[in-house]
């Protein structure tokens, strides 16, 4: 299989087992046009992501690999900073339109662009069950969601951060 080959392993919302996260009002309640915009993936599908990431040997220590990124930095996910963390994930410089891919193990994953990541990553990861790697297919770069509640950016590309956050960009 190749990432080509995803698209073939897309499954409608209500057959996914973490839709509850998107779905239901007492959890997060998207509008259809965003839920629309996320892909998630049968178990061949999630299961290529998984076993992508582990032949790259992306987690081999936490949170990446020795020496696969030369630039790294993290943050807390604490009580009151949604917003905090919704910035310091724009300042990632990932343009919003960028295809990602998220695995969150060998039996979920989903494709969908960046910008609902930023927008909905407290839907997406859930700490302390979740291990959550979003990246794109180059690898250039990568996020873990760690349920001990840090998320680590690991890159290889020099790459100037993001410093006016409007909250109206998130409008979309």
């Amino acid at each position: 299989m190749t990432f080509e080959d995803l698209n073939k392993n897309i499954i409608l919302m209500t057959e996914f087992t973490l839709k509850w996260r998107f779905t239901e009002e007492k959890y997060d309640l998207l509008p259809e046009q965003h839920i629309a915009e996320l892909k998630p993936l049968n178990k061949t599908g999630a299961e290529f992501l998984a076993d992508y990431l582990d032949n790259c040997w992306i987690h081999s220590n936490e949170p990446f690999k020795n020496g696969l990124f030369r630039n790294l930095d993290e943050i807390e996910i604490l009580e009151n900073n949604k917003k905090k963390i919704t910035k310091w994930l724009y300042q990632r410089a990932i343009p919003f339109d960028k295809k990602v891919f998220l695995s969150w193990d060998g039996q979920n994953g989903m494709i969908t662009k960046w910008k609902f990541v930023l927008k909905y990553w407290d839907s997406i990861f859930y700490g302390g069950s979740d291990d959550l790697t979003v990246f794109d297919q180059s690898l250039e770069w990568a996020l873990l969601f760690a349920h001990y509640d840090k998320i680590f950016f690991g890159t290889n590309k020099d790459y100037v951060l993001k410093t006016e956050f409007d909250e109206k960009v998130m409008q979309f």
